[in-house]
């Protein structure tokens, strides 16, 4: 099997963070999506969507998105229990994983697409679109804000894939995109903080 990557995508990198975490090794061949590889009829015979990362399995079957790949390791390798060991765990993962998605990410999203100088050939942007984007990603971070006072992790009392899942889309809120948390969300800075001193985070 071989996963398609890309280094600088945050998507591909969740992949990354949670195989390390869960002691995997895998074989990684990297999609210059910058070069439009992604695009290619070859490409897009395994991901119609031309998204990475892609999981190709041994025999042909390819899944895609990060979540999806994620949980097709959890399933072979179930220790330890990043996508929960028990009935609540479980859903409240799961839970975190799409405000993640919904809340952050797709609204981060908004804002590379429509208000960034890099994706400007890629659309029409619409200025309106970008704050509209900004203003929600703003919204979700005091909700995480709040959600983290006294607490290590997201989730659970232990690491678990929403780490895995927020680590990289905050980075790429904050590096690329240009919507950072704020000074006044100190539970994100602190959990940020061990998050990127995890060995982890570096894969």
């Amino acid at each position: 099997m071989k996963i398609y990557d890309y280094g600088m995508a945050p998507n591909p990198r969740r992949v990354r963070i949670f195989l390390h975490e869960k002691g995997i090794d895998a074989d990684f061949q990297t999609v210059d999506i910058m070069k439009r590889e992604g695009r290619s009829e070859d490409f897009l015979a395994k991901n119609p969507l031309g998204g990475i990362p892609v999981l190709e399995l041994d025999d042909g079957t390819c899944i895609s998105e990060s979540v999806s790949i994620c949980r097709y390791f959890e399933a072979l390798h179930p220790a330890p229990p990043l996508f929960g060991a028990t009935p609540v765990e479980v859903a409240t993962i799961d839970m975190w994983l799409r405000r993640i998605e919904l809340y952050l990410m797709f609204q981060v999203g908004l804002v590379w697409l429509h208000g960034n100088k890099l994706t400007a050939h890629m659309l029409e942007q619409k200025p309106d679109i970008a704050a509209f984007g900004r203003e929600r990603t703003y919204y979700f971070y005091d909700i995480l804000n709040k959600a983290l006072e006294g607490r290590d992790f997201i989730a659970c009392d232990r690491y678990t894939v929403a780490e895995c899942i927020a680590l990289p889309t905050l980075d790429f809120a904050s590096q690329l995109v240009g919507v950072p948390y704020k000074e006044e969300h100190e539970n994100i800075g602190a959990w940020h903080e061990r998050m990127q001193s995890r060995d982890s985070a570096g894969a």
